[in-house]
């Protein structure tokens, strides 16, 4: 049995206007054999055919340089190693639903230099058009090097593929340029032979249900736009953080970099859907419209202003306790020794415009980061502290509404609440919507919505020129800086960390920190939460305080009289005694100062950082609070002081605490 349908037919079938199939068309795919046909686009045909929604006059033509039969590339396609069967994203597969898809796909092998293999592919879409009835429309997909897109929509027009009956529409992979004018040079060539309306510039990120809720999150909640201006919000904070390396890819990498690879696509298109003015509607012009406004009204840097604003990093290798060693990036397969290409990129923007002048704008994303997972958090302007004089509130935390992107979806609102008792007290609380529990959903791999749009020829989730120049724009000034000044501080950040300790410091200089979104999932990992309990994990994920320490920096003074707990997170500590001898030397996951808390005493020892050190502080009236509602982990606390400092304490004196 197949999975229980996406959620959009689920809805369609219970309202008086079903949702519509993709339309009829023949779909030529260049690069057919690559790793992006086989990994997303065939999955992504999959699913959309499993929830009804591929109509039933639709075929793929395959092609490559590759020499296959239309048999053998069907049985490429199938395989379990490299085919479906290792690559669809449902519970289950359903045969009935493959073995009718792929009985329409179809291949013919090309040379992209040679326009009489174009004519040939002409002629059996003329074929398969007649066969299949899809009423002359082509889409043709460029799965391919970014280096062969002008020369392949030449050839498309040259063998006659604009002409003839029905739409004719093309999707263009990303990147789409390296700078700036090898892109306005790439929009040329393109519409040199095709209009605008027929090319479809993809970044598969707006294919996300979460990414396309930020539209419909902001103009159908009259609640929240009201509030969405400078008077309001403090600043907005994007993170895209990925938890493996480069892996393979260093070739193509080193070429590239995160600036180019992640920010100036995928995050400046977040960026602009989050903060846009309000369309005239959801046409798709509208929407296009009023996001190449405000792309074009993100400040330019000059020279001078990147380094105040931008930061680069570049991971380095890894020792791990066992022995093993993971390899940093300059010593990645294909990687030039030296170079000095970003893995880490982290940023301040500002938007000149009425709704937001002065509102600080933070893009953060890297490899071989702590944890992988995109997030976009927008944080609210503070209640004054003031209200709350001669009361036992010491601080009043923002409000804060974040949109999880990946790789779980879904929207929390974290606002301030009354503890239960009789003196006045605040803790933070947590309103959560997750598509999983909220929809039948199947998960997507990005694709499905941008190929049934660009069908049906929605051009809305797609960039026109002037939407990927102005992008272009805004990373030039910072691409420009990182070539004339060469970095020489890489390595500057260890694998599984928070970055280097440059992007801390750009937001510590504003009076402002990162907001780390430690999920129940990462929490778990670390020893002392091992199989803990939901709510325990929800309560810790909303009070822990994130910190990063240099090495050498000193975290603890011994005999000061601070009330925190501190969870490793990434690094090492070294626990120092009065002749400044190490005796005892802290790593990931383990944690220090619960003494001071627990007999509430100065610190008994020095602690400092013996490498870069990411740490999660958990103050003393949510650690107080957390015993009291959860007696799994005062159990656990109590095990570790005796254990470490042969200190019995009682359930009855962590209680009172």
């Amino acid at each position: 049995m197949a999975d229980t349908i996406h959620h959009t037919k689920h809805h369609a079938s219970h309202s008086k206007n079903p949702v519509p199939t993709s339309a009829p068309c023949v779909m030529l795919i260049f690069g057919a054999t690559g790793d992006l046909a086989k990994r997303l686009l065939v999955p992504a045909l999959y699913n959309l055919a499993c929830d009804g929604l591929l109509s039933d006059n639709f075929a793929v033509l395959g092609t490559g340089r590759t020499q296959l039969t239309s048999e053998t590339f069907r049985e490429h396609m199938s395989s379990a190693d490299q085919g479906i069967r290792k690559f669809h994203t449902r519970k289950n597969f359903d045969e009935t639903v493959w073995n009718n898809l792929v009985s329409r796909f179809h291949y013919v092998s090309s040379n992209m230099d040679d326009i009489n293999d174009f004519k040939k592919l002409r002629q059996e879409i003329a074929s398969l058009d007649s066969l299949y009835q899809a009423e002359g429309n082509i889409l043709m997909y460029l799965a391919t090097s970014p280096s062969f897109f002008a020369q392949l929509c030449k050839q498309l027009y040259q063998a006659g593929f604009k002409d003839g009956a029905g739409w004719r529409r093309i999707i263009i992979e990303k990147p789409f340029g390296t700078d700036l004018k090898s892109a306005h040079q790439l929009n040329e060539q393109v519409l040199a032979h095709w209009n605008e309306d027929q090319i479809y510039r993809i970044d598969h990120y707006l294919g996300k249900e979460t990414v396309q809720n930020l539209l419909t999150f902001r103009f159908s909640n009259g609640m929240f736009e009201p509030l969405w201006n400078k008077n309001n919000i403090d600043n907005i904070q994007f993170n895209v953080c990925e938890e493996v390396d480069v892996g393979t890819r260093g070739g193509y990498y080193d070429g590239s970099g995160v600036l180019r690879d992640m920010m100036q696509n995928h995050m400046f298109q977040m960026l602009a859907y989050l903060c846009m003015e309000p369309p005239a509607s959801f046409a798709a012009d509208a929407i296009r419209n009023e996001k190449a406004k405000l792309l074009n009204s993100v400040r330019i840097f000059k020279p001078e202003e990147v380094p105040k604003n931008f930061v680069r990093g570049q991971y380095g290798d890894t020792h791990h306790l066992d022995g093993t060693i993971k390899p940093g990036y300059r010593e990645t397969p294909n990687v030039n020794p030296q170079s000095n290409t970003e893995t880490f990129a982290a940023g301040k923007l500002y938007i000149d415009n009425w709704r937001w002048e002065g509102v600080p704008i933070y893009l953060r994303s890297g490899k071989a980061l702590w944890k992988r997972g995109t997030e976009i958090v927008v944080e609210f302007k503070k209640a004054p502290i003031a209200l709350f004089q001669n009361t036992p509130v010491e601080r009043v935390s923002s409000n804060r509404l974040i949109f999880n992107i990946q790789p779980v979806q879904g929207i929390e609102l974290l606002f301030q609440a009354k503890v239960p008792g009789p003196l006045l007290g605040l803790q933070k609380v947590d309103m959560r919507f997750s598509y999983g529990d909220a929809f039948n959903v199947s998960r997507y791999t990005g694709y499905e919505v941008m190929i049934y749009s660009c069908t049906n020829g929605d051009a809305t989730l797609f960039s026109r020129g002037d939407l990927v120049e102005a992008a272009w724009k805004i990373a030039q000034p910072i691409l420009d800086y990182w070539k004339d000044n060469v970095a020489l501080e890489f390595p500057n950040y260890t694998r599984g960390s928070w970055g280097p300790k440059e992007a801390s410091e750009l937001l510590k200089h504003d009076g402002r920190h990162w907001y780390e979104v430690a999920t129940s999932e990462i929490l778990e990992r670390l020893p002392l939460f091992k199989n803990s309990d939901a709510l325990l994990l929800n309560s810790l994920t909303m009070a822990l305080r994130p910190i990063t320490a240099s090495a050498r920096e000193v975290i603890i003074h011994k005999g000061a009289l601070t009330k925190d707990l501190y969870l490793i997170c990434h690094g090492s500590v070294e626990v120092i005694d009065d002749n400044g001898q190490v005796i005892e030397t802290l790593h990931d996951g383990d944690i220090f100062g619960e003494i001071s808390l627990l007999i509430s005493t100065t610190r008994t020892a020095t602690v400092k950082a013996k490498t870069l050190t990411d740490l999660f502080v958990l103050g003393r009236a949510d650690f107080s609070r957390i015993l009291r509602d959860h007696p799994q982990f005062a159990e656990t606390i109590m095990k570790v002081a005796k254990e470490r400092y042969s200190i019995t304490v009682s359930k009855e004196q962590l209680m009172s605490l």
